[in-house]
């Protein structure tokens, strides 16, 4: 990715094309275009452009024309590059936009799918060999044009290095606060997917479809067991455990987890304790049997082997990289009243 300025926000570019689908604009934008008071920070770290091929484009179904936005030659200055989907996708796109995703790929920018935007990455050549997924509906004539692709249709976003894709209009959420949490940790994610009122963590595995039907009893909803069982993460919790709280069989929690969630009681569980081992490291907890304790993963072996597989960095490389910069002292200071910690020892 290009060298900045650690000041300097980072650009985030949009190419609008014609008929892209408003929703995931509107994605860009909330995330990365607006100010975060949440964050107690008087410097942005994003800055937002949309930009488009031609003077003015219709948005999908012609809800409305965006004009007087930049050419293509914007995403020249992009760090990142979103490249929101259309419901046209057997239709090619256009050659400015494949040549600005090909540009700025090339000159090293972090490149985003929102749902059906993989196929604009697949024509131009971005994902051939490489992991990446879109909208369910679309799989099969995703796989038809595009063979070469790893296409992984079940799950919620592909983090795949340097291009990442996400499923579909909701799922573009969830990829973007992963882009938060991996740029500024996991504290900062959480503010801010508190001030969206969104689930601050659906991990990318987790099913694209989730079955939903009207429950056979008022209580059947998760959520007063999710509560619990994040309030005891420390503790000895066990699938079995967690089935015995909401009286039921392991078998019959497991279906309400895959039916409510689209993952598995274990899945999430230990989803939520590396979360919570993230948050204790960017608040400054160096001791990591400690932070294996207290987020409920034992050892410090397993704390590392656990983080290095969902973040892809040993906690010494966690602590340097948000545990003492301003994004993360500020975050972590307003949630635990505390400064992080930059030590590296027992990562």
């Amino acid at each position: 990715m290009p060298q900045r300025s650690s000041q300097a926000p980072h650009r985030v570019v949009v190419i609008v094309d014609e008929g892209t689908n408003p929703f995931e604009v509107g994605v860009a934008t909330e995330l990365f275009g607006l100010p975060r008071p949440e964050l107690g920070r008087r410097r942005p770290l994003y800055e937002v452009t949309l930009c488009a091929p031609t003077r003015a484009v219709r948005m999908n179904h012609g809800f409305f024309t965006m004009s007087g936005l930049p050419g293509p030659e914007a995403v020249d200055g992009a760090d990142t590059l979103v490249v929101p989907g259309r419901p046209d996708n057997v239709v090619p796109r256009g050659p400015d936009v494949l040549a600005a995703i090909r540009r700025a790929h090339a000159r090293g920018a972090r490149v985003v799918g929102f749902c059906t935007g993989s196929f604009a990455l697949a024509e131009a050549g971005l994902l051939d060999g490489r992991r990446a997924t879109t909208h369910w509906m679309w799989a099969d004539a995703f796989r038809e044009l595009h063979p070469a692709v790893r296409l992984e249709p079940d799950v919620l976003f592909v983090d795949d290095g340097d291009v990442l894709t996400a499923a579909g209009s909701a799922a573009a959420l969830d990829l973007g606060l992963h882009i938060w949490r991996r740029d500024h940790g996991a504290e900062t994610a959480n503010a801010v997917s508190r001030r969206l009122v969104f689930a601050a963590h659906r991990d990318g595995g987790q099913r694209q479809f989730v079955e939903r039907p009207v429950p056979e009893v008022p209580d059947a909803s998760l959520g007063p067991l999710l509560a619990w069982a994040q309030e005891r993460l420390g503790e000895p919790l066990t699938v079995a455990a967690l089935a015995a709280r909401a009286a039921v069989s392991p078998a019959t929690l497991h279906r309400r987890f895959r039916g409510q969630l689209g993952t598995t009681p274990l899945a999430w569980l230990t989803g939520e304790r590396v979360a919570l081992a993230c948050r204790l490291i960017e608040r400054g907890e160096e001791r990591l049997d400690v932070v294996a304790a207290r987020s409920g993963l034992g050892t410090a072996a397993n704390l590392r082997a656990r983080l290095r597989r969902e973040t892809g960095l040993s906690p010494s490389a966690y602590r340097r990289r948000f545990g003492g910069g301003p994004a993360g002292r500020t975050a972590a200071g307003t949630a635990a009243g505390t400064g992080a910690g930059t030590g590296a020892a027992g990562g």
